[in-house]
């Protein structure tokens, strides 16, 4: 069977978009006939980036409910109707054999319509911690791919399948370190530390790495994506004196070549990022967010640092980033322990797997 119709939802963060894109992109591999569409959150970066990888979607107006007090939860529940009377359309007439929830809001009303229609669905969670979507749509899902072990604590263990997370297709290339340096005009021979903030940026990193930058040992250089919001403040207060050896930059559009210069890696501990560190066995240190829901990242970052597979570096102790990398860059059986055990976590094949669970599904629908 070569035809079979997917639907695929989820979204709002780049941890939730690329996973489902790269299950898209595998299922397309092994039956180039499938027809996928997605279904994201109006408003959300999904909106532009499934476009841009060749998918079509579809937004629906649903929002999140603010834990906080806010005028915006006054609107949660028309915006919850409208968005499943807009699933149930969405579903109706494309008519899916199967339905995939990678997280994030949309995937809510998409896979509760879905399920009640008789489509079979698959959830993939990321995190260690699964978001209170994903727990909530467990219930009706018949296969849960997941990232961590020990998550039967959070779903019916009969349906766990452990695949890891999909990455981005172009994130391992032949690129070497020579390459590299002569990319970014650094040393060849200096320890390289890559800070990447996310794509917007963080600001308590970002000021981290101005609080210790003066002291960063000669021996060491730096790539540093500071996020789009933050860029000219931070490039502004880089002393003259580091210019030759710090990197600033607010988006780096080469992750390869700032990967294959990179010796320590500081980061987020989002989950599609951990997944790519593994894969390439890079030294880390995580500084979780605080500002993710149910600290999440934490618990991220936890999962590797009991296995000595990375570094953990609390945000509120972020001003000590600079001296923690420098020393790690500069502990060769450090970072050889790192770098082995974090490539143990690696799952290179997930997003072959998980559509391989798909294409199951959607063929026992037949």
């Amino acid at each position: 069977m070569s035809e079979i119709k997917v639907i695929i939802s989820g979204g709002g963060t780049g941890g939730h978009i690329f996973p489902a894109i790269s299950i898209a992109n595998a299922v397309k591999e092994k039956l180039p006939n499938a027809k996928i569409l997605f279904v994201g959150a109006q408003g959300k970066m999904e909106m532009e980036k499934v476009p841009d990888a060749g998918y079509d979607i579809v937004g629906l107006p649903v929002a999140g409910f603010q834990r906080k007090l806010t005028l915006k939860n006054l609107s949660f529940p028309f915006k919850l109707i409208k968005s499943l009377n807009k699933a149930r359309k969405v579903v109706k007439d494309f008519n899916p054999d199967v339905a995939v929830g990678v997280g994030g809001y949309a995937s809510g009303p998409v896979l509760r319509v879905a399920s009640n229609n008789g489509v079979p669905c698959l959830l993939q969670e990321q995190n260690s911690f699964p978001g209170v979507t994903n727990r909530i749509l467990s219930k009706k899902a018949v296969k849960i791919c997941v990232a961590y072990d020990k998550m039967d604590r959070f779903f019916e263990a009969g349906k766990i399948i452990l695949t890891g997370n999909p990455v981005r297709g172009n994130l391992i290339s032949s690129v070497d370190k020579k390459q590299a340096a002569e990319f970014w005009n650094l040393s060849e021979d200096k320890k390289t530390i890559l800070v990447i903030g996310g794509s917007l940026g963080a600001r308590s990193v970002n000021n981290g790495i101005l609080h210790g930058i003066a002291d960063m040992p000669d021996d060491c250089q730096m790539i540093w994506q500071t996020g789009k919001f933050y860029f000219e403040e931070m490039k502004t207060a880089l002393p003259e004196s580091l210019k030759d050896k710090v990197i600033v930059t607010d988006f780096i559009s080469r992750m390869d070549m700032a990967f294959a210069m990179a010796d320590v890696v500081v980061s987020r501990a989002g989950a599609g990022t951990i997944s790519e560190l593994a894969i390439l066995g890079k030294p880390t240190i995580f500084v979780p967010s605080p500002n993710v829901s149910e600290d999440h990242q934490t618990k991220n970052a936890m999962a590797l640092v009991e296995k000595e597979a990375a570094i953990l570096v609390r945000d509120s102790d972020v001003n000590a980033i600079v001296h923690e990398a420098s020393v790690l860059a500069m502990d060769e059986v450090k970072l050889k322990q790192l770098s082995e055990n974090i490539n143990q976590l690696a799952k290179p094949e997930a997003a072959i797997d998980i559509a391989n669970e798909v294409i199951k599904l959607a063929q026992s629908k037949k």
